[in-house]
């Protein structure tokens, strides 16, 4: 699944929104008919966690699940909180997969852990269940959680993990390999945690869906990793992991450079007249904005005219001398993820 540029927003949302431990939406926006929950317990309210551990609550949930296939017996459950409060990089935590471990299945006992991380930080409260596991392969339209209102945590979380990331180059040209230097630092010193972590990196559909290959920083946080020249197109992503999410995480489209070009399709028009302008964009995929500029007076530029590129590459624009004279013009491409900004070369359209 390789994500096109025109998805950078969603990376950056709710692609990073789900990443970091979001429940993602469910289309049919209905719980599991099948799925009811009588009681959810857990065995702590609060606790305090420190950099890159892990604090396990023990999660008790009792209800059914009214089948007879012979495959729902083993049937597995996860506990979801939403975030009511506090300042931690993450809008909901989710519990490992709980296992039935006592009764039946249409009137049963589910047992397992909530992995709280230093990253929760705030109050989070048990709003559903439902059926896992957690992210794993969903076929046809998947449930919402079981609505349950259920108890409130609290969650001190300090010496908090962070992970940044250095391209090299920064802009990445079209066809040409690159590495990204990932580093894992504590955000309440800058400094690295002293040890060697573990740590996944992906490119593309492991960054969205998960199954990243892992591996090992330096002790001093930091690791190097040589990519392709077609991972550049694709999502890339570093991210430290806990059942069954992440702890912290960093998604990115490395940036690429914008070759633009524009011509008027006159050189000349009478005062007033549109004149359209046409130009290309060199390996775009995808829509992003384009603006074309007049110049007022000696350094101004502003917008006269604002449009899309098209899927082709190309877009068009309308220009309108409004006098007598050569008039300069520009195209101008804002920075649209993964492009940097970019502007044509000035060409002139003489007002008669």
């Amino acid at each position: 699944m390789r994500l096109k540029p025109v998805m950078a927003t969603l990376a950056a949302a709710s692609l990073a929104g789900l990443l970091l431990g979001a429940v993602p939406p469910a289309a049919q926006a209905a719980p599991d008919p099948n799925l009811t929950i009588t009681q959810v317990t857990l065995d702590r309210t609060s606790v305090a966690v420190s950099g890159l551990n892990t604090y396990p609550i023990n999660v008790t949930v009792k209800g059914g699940y009214n089948s007879s296939e012979p495959g729902d017996q083993g049937l597995v459950l996860n506990v979801i909180l939403k975030r009511t409060g506090g300042t931690g990089g993450r809008g909901d935590i989710v519990s490992a997969a709980l296992k039935r471990t006592a009764g039946t299945l249409a009137n049963g006992t589910w047992t397992g852990r909530l992995n709280v991380a230093s990253t929760a930080n705030g109050t989070f409260k048990v709003t559903g269940v439902m059926v896992g596991p957690y992210g794993g392969p969903v076929f046809g339209t998947p449930y919402d959680p079981t609505p349950y209102a259920g108890q409130t945590i609290t969650v001190k979380g300090t010496n908090q993990p962070r992970i940044t990331a250095a391209v090299n180059p920064r802009i990445v040209p079209f066809g040409k390999p690159y590495t990204i230097t990932w580093a894992v630092t504590n955000t309440a010193t800058g400094k690295p945690y002293g040890s060697r972590i573990p740590i996944g990196l992906g490119v593309d559909t492991p960054c969205a869906e998960g199954g990243s290959p892992v591996y090992k920083t330096g002790t001093n946080g930091v690791i190097t990793k040589a990519y392709t020249a077609n991972d550049a197109g694709a999502l890339n992503c570093a991210h430290i992991y806990t059942d069954p999410y992440y702890i912290v995480g960093q998604w990115l489209f490395p940036a690429r450079p914008t070759v633009i070009a524009a011509v008027p399709s006159k050189t000349s028009a009478k005062v007033g007249t549109i004149v359209p302008v046409n130009g290309s964009v060199a390996n775009m995929i995808g829509s992003c904005p384009v603006q074309l500029q007049r110049l007022y007076g000696r350094t101004q530029w502003k917008t006269v005219s604002s449009g899309s590129v098209r899927q082709s590459g190309r877009f068009t624009l309308n220009a309108q001398p409004s006098y007598q004279g050569l008039i300069p013009y520009r195209v101008y491409f804002p920075a649209c993820q993964p492009y940097v900004a970019a502007v044509t070369k000035t060409f002139t359209i003489r007002g008669l």
